[in-house]
């Protein structure tokens, strides 16, 4: 078993995800989150939805992008 990229732990039912051509294992969407959501450059929450993108920056809301 491949232990999981966030927490190192060692799942049986681990998967992986890969983004820009980089692949790494979980063991939970909670470590995937954690590992590779983008962070929101207003209030630094983990952007799980689509979020809002202005410019180079990522932001979990349009209040959060108007600020």
């Amino acid at each position: 078993m491949t232990p999981c990229a966030t927490c190192g732990n060692e799942y049986e039912k681990a998967f992986t995800v890969t983004q820009a051509g980089e692949t790494l294992t979980f063991d939970s969407f909670q470590c995937a989150i954690h590992r590779m959501a983008p962070t929101c450059a207003a209030c630094g929450c983990r952007v799980i939805g689509h979020g809002v993108d202005r410019g180079e920056k990522t932001y979990c809301c349009p209040h959060c992008a108007g600020e």
